[in-house]
């Protein structure tokens, strides 16, 4: 990676965070990143703990751009968000939404382990009663006929967000409804991610910055795709969400609100978090606060080792 800081550099002002959360998301209660300051203000690396140290150092590299780069020339003020409603019994989604001031769409989760499609059935049919557009996520747990089968059954929604795992599968889930494609881990996790172009698998590619390398690698990817873009978090703090707006306040055309909300989420984060007004969110460059939420010495180690194993596989690329 050209223009690669040094590691000590980036370890001396590294902060190590535990954020606990408000309820179960994607099968943790806390979260835990790293914050680092460069010349450019602060970057996170925050991987998710079961991602091999490849997959991690594009994070690392999205984190460096933050600090040591700074966001993109925005063309926009204000980059509308969507609620984000994990996968809580369907009485607890007005509370959800609450955390959500003025927003007009919800991502509804579906496909929880251990939960019911009844339960999806009835989670997305509560948001609808309150919010006017919504859309789900999967995170690719559904084979094809059970994508066909939950997509009938939950009916009309803005997009369905990776209903299975595979590029194939989207595509032939894809022509088999009338609900819209998303696809994200397709895209995010994948080596080359205009598969998802290539098999004409998707209607929308829903791009997060952390796990792409950077605001300007979604930037250059979403003109590649020439497709409606979604910019979402990967679960990020304030410093992550702050590099997401700043991308979706760059791209040339928005049209569909952004996944960047999820600091609701949390019950502290690392700076104020980037919460909604009348539905919108404004870029803006945070600073942590003095008093952090730390992990526990043990935990912190293991970040910093784990930063250090992923700064050598930038250093050979």
């Amino acid at each position: 990676m050209r223009d690669l800081p040094d590691v000590d550099d980036l370890l001396r002002s590294t902060r190590v965070c535990a954020l606990p959360m408000r309820t179960k998301f994607r099968g943790i209660t806390t979260r835990e990143v790293v914050v680092f300051e460069g010349p450019a203000g602060w970057g996170e690396f925050s991987p998710f703990v079961e991602y091999d140290d490849v997959e991690a150092s594009s994070w690392l590299a999205a984190g460096i751009e933050a600090a040591y780069l700074g966001a993109p020339t925005p063309v926009r003020d204000v980059v509308e968000i969507n609620a984000t409603v994990p996968a809580v019994p369907a009485d607890q989604v007005r509370a959800v939404l609450a955390c959500y001031p003025g927003a007009t769409t919800a991502k509804v989760k579906v496909a929880e382990p251990g939960q019911s499609l009844s339960d999806d059935v009835d989670r997305v049919a509560a948001a609808r009663e309150l919010i006017p557009h919504v859309r789900i996520d999967a995170n690719a747990k559904w084979t094809v006929p059970q994508a066909i089968e939950a997509i009938a059954a939950i009916g009309d929604v803005q997009y369905v967000e990776q209903p299975c795992a595979t590029v194939e599968e989207l595509a032939l889930v894809r022509r088999a409804v009338s609900s819209p494609i998303a696809a994200d881990e397709s895209i995010r996790r994948a080596s080359d991610p205009m598969r998802v172009v290539a098999h004409d698998a998707a209607d929308v590619a829903v791009l997060k910055v952390a796990p792409l390398g950077g605001m300007r690698a979604v930037l250059r990817l979403a003109e590649q795709m020439k497709m409606p873009i979604v910019v979402s978090s990967a679960l990020d703090s304030a410093v992550g969400i702050s590099a997401g707006v700043a991308t979706a306040a760059a791209l040339p055309t928005l049209d569909l609100a952004c996944g960047l909300g999820t600091g609701a989420l949390f019950v502290d984060d690392v700076a104020p978090s980037f919460i909604p007004d009348g539905g919108v969110v404004l870029p803006r460059a945070v600073t942590p606060f003095e008093a952090l939420p730390l992990a526990s010495s043990e935990r912190a180690e293991w970040w910093r080792d784990r930063l250090r194993r992923c700064h050598g596989i930038l250093a050979t690329r």
